[in-house]
C-alpha cells in the first residue's frame, strides 16, 4: 500500500474505503510512519501508533456504511480540546489535559473521523503568520522558506499536504482562512455559533469561530454537517436561521468588490493579476461585478487589535498573564499586554462604533449577494515576517479582521499560483446563516478551476455535490414565475425591485400552457393556463424573481382578477408559483400562443 499518501479528499477516501482496496489501520500505519519526521514544525502532539490502531478497529468494527466520516484522518488546533491529550495553546507553561473533548471534535469522533494529533499555532490564536511558536515556525507546503499562514498553522499544512483530509482550526481575525490561501486549500469559517465552542481556548471569546480546512468545499460542507449544531454548552452557540437567496446555485448572480483604489496587494504584482482574473472568471459565469466602498470594513477591521477588542484577548488568559507573562512569546505578550489601556468606557465605545459601521457595511447587501476579496493581498518569507512581525502580519489581516467583528460567513478557495508557485486565494462572504449558498459557490468555482488539491499534485476531479448538504436551513425567500407586465423592463416590474426582488433565470414553461391577451383595452395583461391533457399546449417564456417572504403577501395583495397565483411547471420539471389565469377570462380572449410569450406579442403588437 505503498501510494496511499498522499491523502486526497475525503469523497476518495471513502471510495476506497467502500471498494475494500484500503482500511483505516492501513491508513494510520502510514500516516504514522510519515509525520515521524517533522521538519514544518506542524504537529505539537501526535497520537501514539496504538491509539491510532484502536481508532481504527473501532470504526472498522461498525463498518464503512454506518459511518459518515468512516475512518477519515483529521488533525485539531492544539487550542480545541482532545479528551486525554494535553492542550497548550501554543504555550508548554499553560497546557492542562482535557477529560472532554471538544463538542466538535466529540462529534466528529462519533462520526467515524480519527484524530492524528494536535498542530502547531501562533500561540493564543494571536497572529495570521504562523511563526509565533515556541514549537517552531510552520512553514509553507510549497515553499518551507515562506510561512503557512497562522494562526491555525499546522492544521492547514497538514491538510495541504495529505497527511489528513481535513483539520479544525479556529478563526477570530482570519486564522481559517489566511493558511488556506497560502496552501492551496478551502477555508471555511461559518456562522458566528454555528459551530460549537465549548472546549476551545478562547481568543476573544465573543468573536471565534471553529474552522474547518479541506481540499474541497464540498468536504468542508460533509464535515459541517457532523459537527455543526446547537450546543447548550456553549452560550454563543446559536441555531441556523432561514437563509437569504442561493446565489451558489443561480445563474444570475451579484458581487461586490472594493473598488480599485481600495484594493491593498502591499507591492505584490502577482496577487494584483491573479484576483482581477478571478473576478472576470466569475463574470464569464453570469456574475456582475459591483464596486464597493470598502472602507467601513477597514475601519472595523482595525477595532480587532486597535480597540478594546484586544481586552478578549486579555480576559481570556487574565489569570495566567498575571502569574507567567514571561512564558509568553514577544510579540504576542505585548500585544495581549496593550489591553490595560482600555477602559470599560472605552468597551462601550468600541461597541457603539462597531455597530455605526456594521449599519454601514450592512448597505451593501441591498445590491450584491456576496463579497469577494483576495484572502490576503500578499505572501512574505519567514524571515521577513520576524524582522518586521507587527506591520506585516498587520497586511495580512487587510481582508480579514472585519469578518467576525460585522457577523458574517465567509470561505476561502484557491484561486491560482503566482509565478514563483506560491498560491493564491479568494474569500467569498456573506451575511450570517448564508453559508450553504457560499460552500455551494465555492464547489462550483473549484470545479470551473480545476486546481490541484492542496500540494498534493492530484487534480479535482470531484463534481461539487460530491456529498449532499445535509440540513439546510430554510429558506427566507420565495420563488414566483412571471410571464407579462411584470418581466424585466416591463411597466409592473418595479413591484418585484421595490420589494427586493432579484431576477433568477429566464426560462420557459413545460409545453402543457396557452397564453393569452385579456381583453382589456388595450391588451396590458396575458393570461396562462393549463391546458388538459386531450389539448395540446405551448412552452411560455417566464422568469423567475425571488421575493423575501416577508414581502411575497403584499404582492400577492395586488394582484387583480382574473388572474393569481398558483403552481406552474418549468421545462426542468421543476414546480413554481407563478401567474395563473382564470379558464372564464378566456373566453373572449386572443390565442397568443404560438408566439410563445408575452415580449413577441408586444413586438408584433406595437408593429
Amino acid at each position: 500500500m505503498d501510494n496511499i499518501l498522499p491523502l486526497g479528499s475525503i469523497a476518495s477516501l471513502m471510495q476506497r474505503y467502500a471498494s475494500g482496496n484500503l482500511t483505516p489501520s492501513q491508513v494510520m500505519r502510514a500516516i504514522h510512519n510519515q509525520i515521524q519526521n517533522d521538519d514544518d514544525h506542524v504537529w505539537i502532539h501526535k497520537l501514539p501508533f496504538e491509539e491510532l490502531l484502536s481508532h481504527a478497529h473501532r470504526v472498522e468494527t461498525k463498518g464503512v456504511k454506518a459511518l459518515p466520516l468512516y475512518g477519515v484522518p483529521f488533525a485539531i488546533k492544539d487550542n480545541i480540546d482532545l479528551a486525554g491529550v494535553p492542550t497548550t495553546a501554543g504555550c508548554p507553561a499553560f497546557a492542562y489535559t482535557p477529560e472532554r473533548s471538544a463538542t466538535v471534535v466529540q462529534k466528529l469522533i462519533e462520526a467515524g473521523a480519527i484524530p492524528i494529533g494536535k498542530t502547531n499555532l501562533d500561540q493564543f490564536a494571536t497572529g495570521l503568520n504562523g511563526t509565533r511558536s515556541p514549537y517552531g515556525a510552520c512553514r509553507n507546503a510549497f515553499k518551507p522558506s515562506y510561512i503557512s499562514g497562522g494562526s491555525s498553522s499546522g492544521s492547514a499544512v497538514a491538510v495541504a499536504k495529505g497527511l489528513v483530509c481535513f483539520s479544525l482550526g479556529t478563526d477570530t481575525a482570519g486564522s481559517g482562512r489566511v493558511p488556506a490561501a497560502f496552501n492551496n486549500l478551502v477555508g471555511y469559517k461559518p456562522s458566528f455559533g454555528w459551530l460549537s465552542t465549548f472546549g476551545v481556548v478562547p481568543a476573544c471569546r465573543s468573536l471565534d469561530c471553529v474552522s474547518i480546512f479541506a481540499f474541497t468545499a464540498a468536504d468542508a460542507a460533509h464535515v459541517l454537517a457532523m459537527c455543526s449544531g446547537y450546543d447548550s454548552d456553549d452560550i454563543y452557540s446559536r441555531k441556523q436561521e432561514a437563509c437569504g437567496t442561493d446565489f451558489g446555485r443561480t445563474s444570475h448572480f451579484r458581487f461586490g468588490v472594493p473598488c480599485d483604489e481600495q484594493l491593498q496587494f502591499f507591492g505584490n504584482d502577482e496577487s494584483e493579476r491573479l484576483f482581477k482574473e478571478y473576478v472576470e472568471h466569475l463574470q464569464g459565469l453570469g456574475g456582475k461585478a459591483i464596486g464597493i466602498d470598502f472602507d467601513p470594513f477597514r475601519k472595523a477591521a482595525l477595532l480587532l487589535y486597535e480597540g478594546p477588542w484586544v481586552g478578549e484577548r486579555y480576559a481570556a488568559i487574565r489569570e495566567f498573564f498575571k502569574l507567567h507573562s514571561e512564558q509568553i512569546i514577544s510579540p504576542v505578550r505585548e500585544i495581549i499586554a496593550g489591553a490595560e489601556q482600555f477602559s470599560a468606557a472605552d468597551a462601550y465605545d468600541g461597541l457603539y462604533r462597531l455597530r455605526a459601521l456594521k449599519r454601514q457595511a450592512d448597505r451593501i447587501w441591498n445590491d450584491v449577494d456576496y463579497l469577494v476579496t483576495p484572502t490576503a493581498g500578499t505572501i512574505y518569507t519567514i524571515q521577513a515576517i520576524l524582522q518586521d512581525p507587527i506591520r506585516l502580519n498587520a497586511n495580512l489581516g487587510y481582508y480579514t479582521n472585519f469578518m467576525n467583528l460585522l457577523d458574517y460567513a465567509a470561505v476561502t478557495v484557491p484561486a491560482g499560483f503566482q509565478n514563483n508557485g506560491l498560491p493564491f486565494g479568494v474569500t467569498l462572504a456573506a451575511p450570517a446563516h448564508q453559508d450553504h449558498a457560499l460552500l455551494h459557490l465555492a464547489a462550483r468555482m473549484q470545479h470551473a478551476f480545476t486546481l490541484p488539491l492542496g500540494a498534493t499534485g492530484a487534480i479535482n476531479n470531484s463534481p461539487p455535490n460530491s456529498f449532499t448538504i445535509f440540513s439546510e436551513p430554510r429558506s427566507d425567500q420565495v420563488r414566483v414565475a412571471v410571464c407579462g407586465a411584470h418581466l424585466s423592463g416591463l411597466p409592473l416590474n418595479w413591484q418585484l425591485t421595490a420589494r427586493q426582488g432579484r431576477l433568477l433565470m429566464c426560462t420557459e414553461t413545460s409545453p402543457d400552457y396557452k397564453l393569452f391577451a385579456l381583453p382589456e383595452d388595450p391588451p396590458c395583461r396575458p393570461g396562462m393556463v393549463r391546458v388538459d391533457k386531450d389539448e395540446q399546449g405551448v412552452a411560455v417564456e417566464v422568469e423567475i424573481w425571488e421575493l423575501p417572504v416577508r414581502e411575497f403577501g403584499s404582492f400577492v395583495a395586488g394582484i387583480t382578477a382574473p388572474l393569481g397565483i398558483g403552481t406552474i411547471t418549468l421545462a426542468s420539471g421543476e414546480t413554481v408559483l407563478g401567474f395563473l389565469c382564470e379558464r372564464y377570462a378566456i373566453a373572449s380572449a386572443a390565442d397568443i400562443s404560438q408566439l410563445g410569450g408575452w415580449r413577441k406579442y408586444l413586438k408584433q403588437l406595437n408593429g
